[in-house]
């Protein structure tokens, strides 16, 4: 929403100017000239200070009488320094028989607060997810060790038969016990 100054024009008498002492503007605004007579012509001049940073478009501008006119104020938004700007807005009617000054304090918009609603459930870690993409011996850890241990013993049993050896029937054992461990470590362990 754009911000307004309003101007009474020739309220109590012709070319009379009722305007408030100072404003304040974040950004562009409006100054909102009411006449309430015949028509005049109103001049506007921002001081030096604030024309660094605003601009009016024209001047002079034409008031009809008993009408309602809105003149804009332009801001570089991006030339506002941190600090506010203060500075005046000479306001005159009557080709400067009547003059007011304005006092205005330009400021850069407050800056939005963007607040996010943050649901408690999201405290909690998520549920894991079963994995039903996996092929069944992921499901079961169980049955890659029970074919190894199989294809181990085949290994050691033939070695056994071809070789005939103590050394190769010893180690054939110990194949046979680390089995029956890795069985018992996930079956019951």
């Amino acid at each position: 929403m754009t911000e307004e100054l309003p101007v009474h024009v020739s309220r109590t008498e012709l070319h009379s100017l009722d305007v408030p002492a100072s404003t304040e503007a974040h950004g562009p605004f409006d100054v909102v000239f009411v006449n309430h007579a015949e028509a005049v012509h109103v001049h506007l001049h921002l001081d030096d200070t604030l024309s660094e940073v605003a601009a009016i478009e024209a001047s002079n501008h034409y008031i009809d009488g008993e009408s309602r006119r809105a003149v804009r104020v332009h801001v570089d938004e991006a030339a506002l320094p941190e600090e506010a700007v203060i500075g005046k807005l000479k306001i005159a009617s009557g080709y400067g028989a009547r003059t007011r000054w304005v006092d205005v304090e330009l400021s850069a918009p407050p800056e939005e607060e963007s607040a996010v609603e943050v649901d408690e459930s999201l405290a909690r870690p998520p549920a894991p997810e079963p994995d039903e993409s996996g092929s069944p011996l992921l499901a079961r850890p169980e049955l890659p060790v029970l074919a190894l241990g199989a294809v181990a013993l085949a290994v050691a049993l033939a070695a056994t038969l071809v070789l005939d050896q103590t050394a190769v029937l010893v180690g054939a054992l110990a194949v046979l016990g680390g089995v029956l461990v890795a069985l018992f470590l996930l079956l019951g362990g």
